[in-house]
Formats: C-alpha cells, sequence, structure tokens
C-alpha cells in the first residue's frame, strides 16, 4: 500500500510542476501583467543553428545584406554616445535563471520576427520605441559571461548597427520598471529572454501578454499594459 502511496505522490508532485511552469511569474507581479491567452509559446528553444555572428569592429558606413531596408542618403548610422551599448553580461536572474544584461543591468531578449541566418532585425518605428535595439557603432562591446565568438552587428532600416547574439538582434523592454526584471518574456508569444549562447530561455513561461503602449514621451516611461499592439 505504501508503494502505491507514494508512487501517487510523486505523480502529483510531477503534474503540479507542470501546471506552475507555465503559469509561472517573478515575485511581486501582478499576474494580469500576463495576459489571459491560454496558447504556449513557440516550440523551438534554441535559436536556428547556423549563423556565425559577426565578430569584431564593422565599418558603419558598409552595406549590410542583413538590412531590412536602404539608409537614407548621407547617414551613416553614427550611434551617440548615450545610445551606445557598453557591455553585455551572462549572469543570472531570480525564477529565469541565466539572462543576458546591458550596463544597466537590464535583461535582454530576442524576437521570433527576426532572423538569425542572416541576421535580421524587424522591429522598427513604435515597436522599437517599445523594444529599443542594443545599438553600438563599433560592434564591441565590454562582455562578462558571453562569448565573444557569438556577439556581431546587423545594419537596421535607419542605417544604424544593433548587437547580435548568435545572429539574434538583441533589445531590452520598456515594460522592465527596473534591472533583473523580465516582464517582456512571452509577449504576444514572439519575445523571450535570451540566454548568454543565443538560446530562448523558457525556464519560466508566464502565459501570452500583450505588450505595454510605446511610451508617451521622450522620457522613456512605459504606457499602460493591455495594448493591442501586435509585436
Amino acid at each position: 500500500m505504501l508503494p502505491e502511496k507514494r508512487k501517487l505522490m510523486v505523480a502529483g508532485a510531477a503534474l503540479a510542476a507542470m501546471v506552475a511552469l507555465p503559469g509561472c511569474a517573478p515575485a511581486g507581479y501582478n499576474a494580469a501583467d500576463y495576459g489571459n491567452a491560454a496558447e504556449p509559446a513557440a516550440a523551438d528553444v534554441a535559436a536556428t543553428p547556423g549563423a556565425s555572428a559577426t565578430d569584431g569592429a564593422v565599418d558603419p558606413n558598409a552595406a549590410d545584406p542583413a538590412s531590412t531596408a536602404e539608409p537614407a542618403p548621407g547617414d551613416t548610422g553614427k550611434v551617440a554616445d548615450n545610445k551606445v551599448t557598453t557591455s553585455l553580461t551572462g549572469t543570472s536572474v531570480a525564477k529565469m535563471g541565466k539572462v543576458v544584461e546591458n550596463a544597466k543591468g537590464f535583461v535582454t531578449y530576442r524576437f521570433d520576427a527576426d532572423g538569425d541566418n542572416p541576421s535580421k532585425s524587424t522591429c522598427d518605428g513604435d515597436c522599437a520605441k517599445v523594444w529599443p535595439p542594443l545599438l553600438t557603432n563599433d560592434g564591441k562591446p565590454t562582455l562578462k559571461g558571453v562569448d565573444s565568438k557569438l556577439v556581431g552587428t546587423v545594419t537596421r532600416s535607419d542605417g544604424t548597427k544593433q548587437l547580435t547574439l548568435k545572429g539574434w538582434p538583441l533589445y531590452t523592454y520598456v515594460g522592465d520598471k527596473k534591472p533583473g526584471e523580465w516582464k517582456g518574456q512571452n509577449v504576444n508569444g514572439k519575445w523571450f529572454v535570451i540566454t548568454p549562447t543565443g538560446t530562448k530561455n523558457l525556464t519560466c513561461l508566464p502565459k501570452i501578454s500583450k505588450p505595454v503602449a510605446p511610451p508617451a514621451d521622450a522620457s522613456g516611461s512605459a504606457g499602460d499594459t493591455g495594448s493591442d499592439y501586435s509585436y
């Protein structure tokens, strides 16, 4: 009788773990932030194999075959110093585990609508206001816990350079209010925390949620959640 009871307890615990995983959320977060959709996120956990990211300095004036549009005439793609991503750090945060953070400690993300082979960034306009791209001029941020061979760049539609990790363009999320938060996880079922090796981190997978609205002003503060934006 005891062995059967033990089996039932083990099975019950396993089932509870399976149920808990899709709905887990960071401590202190309101579950309403994660929406009500029941669909699972995209099943592909790893970055599509193949692309080796560009390593080393990149000429900001050079044409890039991965660019989604031609830069404006005379546009060198130079990024102001205060908008340059100066470092990438591979670290761990509560509940999510392995992540990559920028110089200010904010968690970075990858977008399923982008590409890694070749690298391609599709988040422009209002999308880029909600998901600020990690910009660079020389493609050489200070790295800690991230392999330099996996770090490269892609040219955006405005001619600027965006950092990539194993080919995937990198972004932060304006819905994250402080370092270490990851409220962008599984937004629209397309945005995921990226690991130091370029894969999706699916350790904790909240329900699919909607993105915040684009910032209403230049301060970078996000609008309300629950918007109908498709990115």
